[in-house]
């Protein structure tokens, strides 16, 4: 009878379905090379653990993923949101659950001095606890033409270390027959906010809004006058061309430079090795230079891109699933391997420590670089970030207040006080509502 017992008992065991795993849905923007690396590292999470199961799915920008995740009912557990939008998500009063809250309720803490200070300061609140993860960050680096430095009879070892350095070395240039000397990409975050920051002159207000949500705009001061003014001289003498705005501008800006036809460029870290890929040139990297009478200067530049949001409305047993997930994510040597597959900054001490370790940078320099520009300074108030509503438009309107300046309708002061001004009547109205 015992016997029979048993083997009922053994057969009813055999016959219980294993338990399916929670699912843990991440919706994000990523395209590219970027979108298989970190679909291959969720593949690596799923397959570590049976009881979570992280599901990607990829939406057609960063803020449609947003609109799309705020109406969703109910929202995916984690969302990707680029800086521009982090202030306009932070401020939908219980639509965002810190990350420190989230780790720290699962028993997994995970403290902001882990990272990078350039890039945790970013994706951080005033007391420096992580409001969320950060994932694709990257950080403007100055990419020159070796084969053209050459030419110039130019020390291609070597570029220019100031922006005073630069007009001899765009004059040699122009001399020895090339087209155009500098253009950038994405004008507003490199040769505004990146540039404010690498002198440690305030964007705005309230610690460049990050301690607090009444911020103003305040960047129409002697380092930006003095920085437009150099500009516009260079574009009336052929050293500097604008490419333009937005994201037809930033590849117009990068085609310009991997053709040849421009010899420097001030870009994104992240595009070393596409920029690699297409030129037929030896490309080089090197900080981004810097005004050397600016007593603080250089400080650290802004670590831009994307994090990992979580957002509430889901069931409070699901968020140790996404503690868990975000766990495996800061490992040492998951945050190596993402840094030098997806070339995005590493963004832990520890997964900089390993790259170098393993020979990383021995074979690829340039990715040093934007590493150490990060790494100058521990980050001042003023250079952890920018933290400011609207600042997709904003951008746009400074975007707009060059332009009168290139085309020489209005004078460097002018611009910059019509940009401040404009600015500043739109962050109103966001504070008013």
């Amino acid at each position: 009878m015992r016997r029979t017992l048993l083997v009922a008992a053994l057969a009813a065991c055999v016959a219980l379905p294993a338990r399916a795993a929670t699912d843990i849905v991440l919706w994000h923007a990523m395209r590219g090379e970027q979108r298989a690396e970190f679909e291959r590292l969720a593949a690596r999470f799923n397959a570590a653990q049976p009881v979570y199961r992280l599901v990607a799915v990829a939406q057609a920008s960063h803020d449609q993923t947003l609109g799309a995740a705020l109406a969703a009912r109910p929202p995916p557990h984690i969302v990707q949101m680029d800086e521009a939008g982090a202030s306009d998500l932070v401020a939908r009063k219980g639509t965002v659950r810190p990350l420190w809250q989230v780790m720290a309720e699962a028993g997994v803490p995970l403290g902001a001095d882990k990272y990078v200070p350039g890039v945790a300061g970013a994706f951080g609140d005033a007391q420096g606890r992580l409001l969320a993860l950060p994932l694709n960050a990257s950080t403007p680096v100055l990419y020159y033409n070796r084969d053209a430095f050459l030419r110039a009879r130019l020390d291609p070892a070597s570029a220019p270390r100031t922006w005073y350095e630069m007009a001899g070395t765009l004059g040699a240039l122009l001399d020895a027959g090339q087209a155009c000397g500098l253009t950038t990409s994405r004008p507003a975050w490199i040769l505004l906010e990146n540039m404010s920051a690498w002198h440690a002159e305030p964007y705005a207000t309230r610690n460049n809004g990050m301690s607090g949500a009444d911020a103003r705009l305040a960047f129409n001061g002697q380092l930006m006058v003095r920085w437009v003014a150099m500009l516009a001289s260079w574009q009336k003498s052929g050293y500097f061309t604008y490419a333009g705005r937005g994201a037809e501008a930033e590849a117009h800006a990068e085609a310009l430079f991997a053709s040849g036809e421009c010899a420097l460029l001030v870009a994104e870290s992240s595009s070393y090795e596409a920029l690699r890929g297409r030129s037929a040139f030896a490309v080089a990297v090197a900080p981004l230079p810097y005004f050397d009478d600016f007593r603080a200067a250089p400080q650290n530049t802004l670590a831009g891109g994307a994090g990992l949001w979580v957002l509430a409305g889901r069931p409070s047993a699901d968020y140790a699933g996404v503690a868990r997930f975000f766990a495996f994510l800061s490992r040492p040597d998951v945050q190596a391997e993402w840094h030098q597959r997806a070339g995005y900054v590493p963004l832990t001490q520890a997964a900089y420590e390993l790259s170098r370790a393993q020979g990383y940078y021995a074979a690829h320099p340039g990715q040093e670089v934007a590493v150490r520009q990060l790494l100058v300074k521990s980050p001042t108030r003023d250079t952890r970030g920018i933290r400011i509503a609207a600042l997709t438009q904003i951008r746009d309107i400074f975007n707009e207040e060059l332009e009168q300046v290139w085309s020489g309708r209005k004078t460097t002061l002018d611009a910059l006080n019509a940009a401040v001004a404009r600015g500043n009547a739109l962050l109103r109205g966001h504070t008013v509502r």
